[in-house]
């Protein structure tokens, strides 16, 4: 593990000029995929070897016969990322414990999926994973939805949002379920370090990354992935919508390493989550009182982190001069 004043003083500048991920894919206009990705590689190096479910991230960057990736890469079903990342890992030590491998080479691998096949397809070779101790680091890419096949809803989905299978009209108003918790899921492993990150704020992805693939064991940086095309905005948006995600309390970025937790992105006052949710096509069927209801759901998430933390490092909504939660 690096220390922790390296890690502190570690920014985009140190980060290698030369490119892992390369240009060219086929990534949607705006996505944001390509920036975790990117920044993801740098950190990791060259000896790493990569596991990816299918999803966006892989139909996108590997289109026959071309690929983006400058290190191994294996592509997977939905179900079984973190089945074959383990194999890989178990591989490489068995290697090494043959003299067919460097014992002081140090080769990273790296699980990446998105929400479909991390919380709900591949949920049972991940809990798998965490339980045997794989040194794995597993990347949720979360776009909240099935995205790469028609924009379906997944355990990740959010409340009231629209999809093609949560369809807005009279009795059903779009995604009725909360959001699953992977982190929490996670945690139950008691694995070592487990994050959630957000591009628009690179430096703390990074740091959340390094800490991650340095941790010996399994651990899980979950990404928020903001979609374009799922989500319905503008593509020049994708990083504004991601900060406002934060600034709402929608997201929080924090870190659990060795069982204490750490908010890493402190919002002393919190922008009504209806600046979040308007930016959204998903969201413009949303009444008031049901934009009322997911204000309250992130009202009791920061109470619970807080509570967590120990003290308050998010803080209360900024409804402005009159105090008033109207738009």
């Amino acid at each position: 593990m690096s220390s922790a004043y390296e890690l502190r003083m570690k920014n985009i500048w140190s980060l290698p000029r030369g490119e892992l991920f390369h240009g060219g894919h086929n990534l949607c206009a705006g996505c944001t995929a390509g920036t975790i990705m990117r920044h993801l590689l740098k950190v990791a190096g060259k000896d790493t070897i990569v596991v990816n479910a299918t999803g966006c991230v892989e139909v996108s960057t590997t289109p026959y016969p071309y690929t983006a990736w400058g290190v191994p890469w294996i592509h997977l079903a939905f179900e079984n990322t973190a089945a074959v990342a383990s194999g890989v890992e178990a591989a490489i030590n068995a290697l090494k414990l043959k003299g067919q491998l460097d014992p002081e080479k140090e080769v990273k691998v790296i699980a990446i999926g998105g929400d479909g096949g991390t919380f709900d397809i591949g949920l049972q070779a991940l809990s798998g994973m965490m339980e045997r101790g794989h040194n794995v680091t597993y990347i949720v890419y979360d776009n909240e939805g099935y995205m790469n096949t028609g924009i379906q809803r997944s355990g990740a989905t959010p409340f009231g949002a629209w999809t093609t299978t949560t369809p807005v009209g009279r009795r059903i108003r779009g995604e009725w379920r909360r959001k699953k918790d992977i982190i929490g899921i996670a945690l139950a492993h008691g694995i070592p370090y487990a994050a959630a990150a957000n591009p628009a704020y690179p430096v703390d992805m990074v740091q959340k990354f390094e800490k991650a693939i340095q941790t010996e064991g399994p651990s899980l940086v979950h990404v928020l992935m903001a979609c374009t095309t799922g989500w319905r905005f503008e593509p020049r948006l994708g990083i504004k919508v991601s900060k406002l995600a934060v600034e709402t309390g929608v997201w929080i970025n924090y870190e659990i390493e060795e069982g204490r937790l750490r908010v890493t992105t402190p919002v002393p006052k919190r922008k009504p989550v209806r600046e979040y949710l308007k930016l959204q096509g998903r969201f413009a069927h949303l009444r008031d009182f049901e934009i009322e209801i997911i204000q309250e759901m992130v009202d009791e998430q920061v109470e619970r982190i807080n509570k967590m933390v120990g003290k308050q490092v998010i803080g209360p909504v900024d409804y402005g001069g009159d105090g008033k939660k109207g738009a």
